[in-house]
């Protein structure tokens, strides 16, 4: 398993949330994190494939990866060293797994490779402070036809009003902030790097799923 110096400032925060929380982070998490799965179902990878999850947390997400699609490679990037205890446990040597900044990693460094057929995402830009910086340096690692994927929060509008504003004052006492405008920053993206977006949109708005393809040549 690879690591790195823990990082300080957002890294020592988010240890200090998931210390307690990476316990039973899994079981609270299905009842309110929907789309991770609909993510998942639409990675449409192949065998031998690398495939990175950034903000891989419990490794929850990437062991179903693995699960849903045989005979890929996985890895793992978390801030959190204490998640990735967690995640260490789950996955075993099924994954390479390592400790690092999702806004300026060195994935040769820790992974061994430049590039990847899949980088996901799952519900981590709402809690990185610096998210725009993290989703343009992931668009960075896709190899040629490969594809990145960016579920998170949407803009719960089509909700009732009161659902929204205790939903949002909720998340923020996890520190979470939904990105309202990130489908704008990926279309943005795309265009600078010459990829194809895609977007979707959850029921009543729950959760955006943001895709960035990268053209084979």
């Amino acid at each position: 398993m690879a690591s790195v110096a823990s990082p300080s400032g957002h890294g020592a925060l988010m240890d200090s949330i998931y210390r307690r929380q990476r316990h039973f982070y899994d079981l609270t998490r299905k009842y309110y994190l929907f789309g991770r799965d609909t993510m998942i179902a639409g990675l449409d990878c192949r065998p031998g494939m690398r495939v990175l999850e950034i903000g891989c947390g419990t490794g929850r997400n990437l062991d179903l990866i693995g699960k849903a699609w045989d005979g890929v490679d996985l890895h793992g990037l978390d801030i959190s060293q204490e998640m990735l205890e967690t995640a260490r446990r789950r996955l075993g040597d099924n994954a390479r797994l390592a400790l690092g900044d999702a806004t300026d990693f060195d994935p040769l460094a820790l992974f061994g490779t430049e590039t990847f057929d899949r980088v996901v995402i799952s519900f981590a830009v709402s809690m990185i402070p610096q998210w725009r910086a993290a989703v343009t340096h992931a668009a960075t690692l896709l190899a040629p036809g490969g594809s990145l994927h960016v579920v998170d929060f949407g803009d719960f509008s089509g909700m009732p009003g009161l659902f929204r504003t205790i939903m949002r004052s909720w998340l923020r006492r996890f520190h979470v902030t939904p990105r309202r405008d990130l489908i704008a920053h990926g279309w943005a993206a795309a265009k600078g790097f010459g990829y194809v977006p895609q977007a979707v949109r959850g029921r009543f708005g729950y959760f955006r799923l943001l895709i960035l393809h990268r053209p084979v040549q």
